[in-house]
């Protein structure tokens, strides 16, 4: 596992740490299943505070992309399924509460689309 924190990024270390574990469990660099390093040992190889690790080993678990077994260890998890579950859940509540709204669905697939494309230009 590679990491790589840029001090000058307007994304605080944590996040950075977060958004490439992130992309590394999804792209498949690092595989299901695989040991992470203990949140002092990363902190420590990265020259970060161990809270700031533990934020974003906290953020990872949220999402579903690692999983914490206890004196185990932490690994990452299958976060291709639960990634896909919590966006179906989270589209079912934007379409119900669209309908609520009384937008058509042309009107609320717009609304998706502008969304989509203010979040993966950003």
């Amino acid at each position: 596992m590679t990491l790589k924190i840029h001090v000058d990024d307007s994304a605080p270390p944590y996040e950075q740490v977060r958004a490439q574990i992130s992309e590394q469990a999804r792209s498949g660099v690092l595989p299901v299943g695989h040991r992470l390093p203990t949140v002092r040992g990363l902190a420590q190889e990265l020259g970060l505070a161990a809270n700031t690790v533990a934020k974003a080993y906290r953020a990872l678990e949220a999402d579903g992309v690692i999983e914490t077994r206890g004196r185990n260890g932490t690994f990452v998890a299958a976060a291709g399924s639960a990634a896909e579950r919590e966006a179906a859940a989270a589209a079912r509540g934007y379409a119900e509460r669209a309908r609520r709204l009384g937008l058509d669905e042309d009107a609320a697939l717009a609304a998706v689309r502008d969304a989509l494309r203010a979040a993966y230009e950003a």
